[in-house]
């Protein structure tokens, strides 16, 4: 098994747009170690959330390779491939994506129900893990009637609901107040601690890079510098 939970290799990727062929991300290559905890940084169009999306099989690159705990992912049928997101990614993104007609309880079970695990023991995960991100009184509720720092925390615990090791965040606090936001940063850091996490945030916010081991700074489609955090 190799040393790194992933490795990213050589990445390209590329659209198609009219006659014109636009290239967004060309030849990118990093490791991430376990329990690290990385931000990604860039202007808009810097290719990062490409690069997540990719990170996390929920896109394919045009060239080069993903390797998740050495095992290269897009080698893998796309049945394969939801197998291995549901089960081994979190996802946390800027709007929630939380369905608004299910409780908070219901949506983060909804992961477990989806790959199989019985609804007692979901419903169990789903209790401790709302209980961990402080929403313990909020069980019953419904998305629209929660904040936005509520939605956002329910999100965290559905994205963590299957005990996944890797956590992958697109500007989860984009669409935050600042004192939400930073409520936000540190579930993330406290979750990292507990549950041994490994974290990558896709972020704008530099107060939140600076909390991350590691930050990786993309520029027109390349790894510009990686630098470390606070």
């Amino acid at each position: 098994m190799s040393e790194f939970l992933l490795e990213v290799k050589d990445l390209c990727k590329s659209y198609r747009c009219g006659d014109r062929v636009v290239e967004v991300l060309k030849g990118i290559t990093f490791q991430i170690s376990q329990r690290e905890t990385i931000a990604l940084l860039g202007a808009s169009g810097a290719g990062k959330s490409t690069l997540m999306h990719i990170m996390g099989a929920l896109d394919r690159p045009t060239s080069g390779t993903v390797s998740y705990q050495g095992e290269e992912l897009f080698q893998k049928s796309e049945r394969e491939l939801a197998s291995f997101r549901n089960s081994s990614i979190g996802f946390v993104f800027q709007f929630h994506h939380l369905l608004p007609e299910f409780s908070a309880l219901e949506n983060v079970m909804m992961p477990a129900l989806i790959g199989g695990v019985a609804r007692g023991e979901a419903i169990g995960r789903a209790e401790t893990l709302l209980d961990e991100v402080g929403l313990s009184h909020r069980l019953s509720h419904k998305p629209g009637e929660l904040s936005g720092g509520e939605q956002q925390r329910v999100a965290v615990a559905r994205a963590l609901v299957m005990g996944p090791r890797l956590l992958l965040a697109d500007e989860p606090t984009g669409n935050l107040d600042m004192k939400t936001s930073e409520g936000i940063h540190q579930l993330f850091s406290d979750l990292h601690d507990k549950k041994g996490l490994t974290v990558l945030v896709v972020t704008h916010n530099e107060r939140l890079a600076a909390m991350m081991s590691r930050q990786i700074r993309l520029q027109d489609g390349k790894i510009q510098d990686q630098g470390i955090g606070n």
